[in-house]
């Protein structure tokens, strides 16, 4: 699905040079489940806004579908990026004011897509909260809010989900429940990769990658530690 060829990252504030990344090289296949791994500071984040057209490297080629992402303007690149990636973040990112459906429903505004609420009820079923539509994210748990997070970021079918830390705010059955959801998306076909500092999360995958101070330092496929909810999994 994509190549990351030798990337780097500067971060340049003053006369101050900071690098958050250090010679990235990484293919990550059509359909695999993974986790990036690392330490705050470690630059997880940073690959993770690079592979979803976030942000751009200093150096480096990223390669995907065969195209040279570098060679691209930001036109292309967010039209890909609307059309492609579905993003997971660990604060949820949801609108307060406005019920689950409309925040579902918001990356559509974008894509000129017609019969929005009929697709936003369909990716709320998907992570079983379709008696919960109507609900703000105040009157929701965090493990609801992420499942809402997670509706959205299929709203567009994508083929590759991000998702940042999606269970950092979450307790253990929350967890269980949300991993679950990426498991199913992962078997149904999906490409799904996690950004996280807990051990145990990325135990659940089949791929570990670990990165220490800009560098990855480990690559390793796993037999995952997969946890099997009652309640959570995808219709």
């Amino acid at each position: 699905m994509f190549e990351l060829r030798d990337i780097t990252k500067i971060y340049r504030m003053g006369k101050v040079e900071v690098p958050a990344l250090k010679g990235i090289s990484l293919t990550v296949n059509d359909g695999e489940m993974l986790a990036i791994i690392g330490a705050s500071g470690s630059g997880k984040s940073t690959l993770m806004n690079i592979l979803g057209f976030l942000d751009k490297p200093t150096s480096g080629q990223y390669i995907l579908d065969g195209k040279d992402v570098g060679k691209l303007n930001d036109n292309h690149l967010a039209e890909l990026r609307n059309k492609k990636i579905g993003f997971v973040f660990q604060q949820y990112n949801l609108l307060p004011r406005i019920n689950a459906l409309s925040n579902v429903e918001l990356p559509l505004v974008y894509s000129g897509i017609l019969q929005k609420q009929k697709r936003g009820r369909e990716a709320l079923e998907r992570v079983g909260l379709g008696q919960r539509i109507h609900h703000k994210p105040t009157e929701m748990s965090g493990g609801e809010q992420q499942r809402v997070a997670i509706a959205r970021a299929l709203i567009n079918n994508p083929s590759l989900i991000l998702a940042d830390e999606p269970t950092g705010n979450l307790d253990t059955a929350a967890s269980a429940d949300i991993m679950a959801i990426f498991h199913q998306l992962h078997r149904e076909g999906m490409t799904v990769i996690l950004i996280t500092h807990e051990p145990d999360i990325a135990q659940q995958t089949p791929r570990i990658i670990r990165i220490v101070d800009g560098k990855i330092v480990s690559d390793k496929k796993i037999q995952p530690v997969v946890n099997h909810p009652d309640s959570g999994e995808l219709n």
